[in-house]
């Protein structure tokens, strides 16, 4: 995958990403403003239906009282028929004569209204009650001996009804004489917190509520305990209001859990989405870790390639000079020239080898298929016997490798051929990366029930992050020119696992510029 596609690729799936998660916080923000106005348009609806269930209680409360007045002081209405009509029939058969009669009439009342609290007895209110009056007489006629006809009744009915239960003309007066009332007097604390419960129930919505009654923007003694006009999800409506004019008062209502209540009725959608973007995001991350580590191995596998290569390459043409020489004339018939290039020739070829041993054998570990045996070993005597590896090379450029093997216990259970082989390559990454003479010590030390290997050297040494990544199979630092150090970037991979397998531990401490030092734990015999 080139650089370019990958680049695009990312680019794509983020924006993806973040459609997604602008989508799902789109939607919840939308779910809780209709949770919202559709809990403000249900609370006005339940103010507005106990406003007008206080003022009708109101209402019916004084024309009860209007009702008992007028019957009990009827010697003071005067009476006017408005409208009256009159309809008469024969039954022929029955020989019978009815007479419908029909009309409304007007009473006026003078009374003092004594009956309201408050009020003054200077004057006196004229109440108008509106009655229709149905009468129906029947009679029947006789022939007498005379030829008169006479009529007697034989049947008379007669109807009174109230044209209307609450007339106009008394809601103007209870208006007129509440307006003196104080507010504690028309309505109680329980009469409110019974309706708004009423209606809340009756709208299946579970909430606490805190009520006040001001007016004028004034406080009064009607409101619950705990209620302030500052709360959140506050709502009003006017109360006693008439049709030509406000009374002033206003029932405010609040809800202090309203924001709790909105969020709990979406909360589970609201969870589920969340779930589902976490889920969506998890993949996105583990897509995008992969397509990196894909990335990553690719180049890694590309420079593993080509430093192979590279390893390949010298010995080949080492090999390749020597043949050449080797069929020379000049050379031919010279023993000791020939031997030095026959030499040459098998060094190189062991090199080779050795190179694809050590692959295949990083392979063999990764399968599970490296048969490892142990037996009981001298640590320091593995440590002298991979001396005798590198101390040529130390010697032609001029170095040295000291030991410090002050370890007085250094019996373990370690594969001889492996476990050399990791002091090798270790004590080989220490010349390898060391530009001038190398300067090796080594240190062993009892540590509890271990003993600890310290293979110190004064080379370029390693960053904290080239650090955290050195036993990666394939890992090598670049440092602009992939060849200038030979390797394939196995060596250390190797040696973290034969160290694992022995049930040891490894780990480097190290400082750009002031050399590296990897420690060897391996567990002692008891």
């Amino acid at each position: 995958m080139s650089k370019r596609l990958f680049v695009v690729l990312v680019i794509l799936m983020s924006l993806s990403l973040v459609g997604i998660i602008f989508v799902q916080g789109y939607w919840i923000a939308s779910a809780v403003k209709e949770k919202q106005e559709s809990f403000s348009l249900n609370a006005n609806q339940i103010l507005t239906n106990v406003s007008e269930r206080v003022t009708d209680s109101e209402d019916r409360r004084y024309y009860l009282k209007f009702q008992k007045l007028i019957d009990s002081v009827g010697d003071l209405k005067d009476s006017e028929v408005v409208n009256v009509f009159q309809i008469t029939s024969r039954d022929e058969k029955n020989n019978e004569t009815s007479i419908y009669t029909r009309g409304i009439i007007e009473e006026d009342y003078n009374i003092f209204p004594t009956f309201i609290d408050n009020t003054t007895e200077d004057d006196s209110t004229s109440i108008k009650n509106f009655k229709r009056i149905e009468t129906r007489v029947i009679y029947r006629e006789d022939l007498l001996d005379d030829a008169d006809l006479k009529l007697s009744p034989v049947q008379k009915f007669k109807k009174v009804i109230n044209v209307s239960k609450v007339m106009g003309e008394y809601k103007d007066i209870i208006n007129e004489l509440t307006r003196q009332v104080p507010i504690h007097e028309r309505v109680s604390n329980d009469l409110l917190e019974f309706l708004l419960q009423a209606y809340l129930d009756e709208l299946d919505l579970d909430l606490d509520f805190e009520f006040g009654v001001y007016d004028d923007g004034l406080a009064t003694k009607i409101k619950s305990d705990k209620f302030k006009i500052d709360n959140d999800g506050i709502y009003d409506v006017p109360l006693f209001d008439d049709d030509d004019q406000k009374s002033g008062y206003t029932l405010f209502v609040s809800f202090p859990k309203k924001n709790k209540y909105v969020l709990s009725s979406i909360m589970g959608m609201a969870i589920m989405s969340i779930v589902f973007t976490l889920i969506i995001i998890i993949a996105y991350s583990s897509a995008l870790y992969q397509l990196i580590k894909q990335k990553q191995i690719s180049e890694i596998k590309t420079d593993f390639i080509n430093n192979m290569t590279h390893e390949f390459k010298t010995p080949i043409a080492t090999i390749n000079l020597a043949l050449d020489a080797v069929r020379n004339p000049k050379v031919i018939d010279d023993k000791e020239k020939v031997k030095r290039y026959l030499r040459m020739i098998r060094e190189e070829n062991k090199r080779m080898h050795a190179q694809v041993e050590n692959v295949l054998q990083i392979s063999k570990l990764e399968k599970n298929q490296l048969d490892i045996s142990k037996e009981e070993v001298d640590i320091h005597d593995l440590i002298e016997d991979a001396m005798s590896h590198i101390e040529l090379i130390v010697e032609d450029r001029k170095g040295y490798v000291k030991m410090h093997l002050e370890a007085n216990d250094t019996m373990v259970m370690a594969n001889d051929t492996h476990f050399t082989n990791v002091l090798v390559n270790v004590l080989d990454n220490a010349i390898k990366y060391t530009e001038g003479e190398p300067k090796i010590d080594i240190y062993t030390q009892v540590v509890k029930n271990n003993i600890q290997i310290k293979i110190k050297d004064q080379g370029q040494g390693m960053s904290k992050s080239v650090q955290k990544r050195i036993f990666e199979k394939f890992y090598r630092e670049h440092t602009g020119d992939i060849h200038n150090v030979k390797g394939h970037g196995l060596g250390l991979a190797y040696v973290k696992r034969i160290v694992d397998d022995h049930d040891g531990q490894i780990s480097v401490e190290s400082e750009k510029g002031k050399g590296s030092t990897f420690i060897i734990k391996l567990p002692l015999i008891s």
